[in-house]
């Protein structure tokens, strides 16, 4: 059974700062790009960032680049987002699906049925 479940969403102030995690389950993540997208109130889903398997190659949104920052640990099979600088315009739900970031770089983001269950972050003062 594949899973990926994301987590560490929540409520913070401009400026500030929250760590997202995608836990991986029932495949080797180390094998795999794992991607985050994000689709907030009234917008279309946008291609966040994307961390490629074979040789750790990342990918940003121009609009989020300098501010975050995707990393992996295989050990736990997890890839985190760090989002720093956050501003009220980051507020989305936040998902990740395996992914080939070649492809998410070219704006061709996997299908719906591939994300998990995404996680509510809200920028606001």
């Amino acid at each position: 059974q594949v899973q990926l479940v994301e987590s560490g969403g929540g409520l913070v102030q401009p400026g500030g700062s929250l760590r997202l995690s995608c836990a991986a389950s029932g495949f080797t993540l180390d094998y795999y790009g794992i991607a985050w997208s994000r689709q907030a109130p009234g917008k279309e889903r946008e291609g966040v960032s994307c961390i490629s398997s074979s040789d750790g190659t990342t990918y940003y949104a121009d609009s989020v680049k300098g501010r975050f920052t995707i990393s992996r640990d295989n050990a736990k099979n997890t890839v985190y987002l760090q989002m720093n600088s956050l501003k009220p315009e980051d507020t989305a739900v936040y998902y990740c699906a395996r992914a080939a970031c070649f492809a998410v770089a070219a704006g061709d983001l996997p299908g719906f049925g591939s994300w998990g269950q995404g996680t509510q972050v809200t920028v606001s003062s």
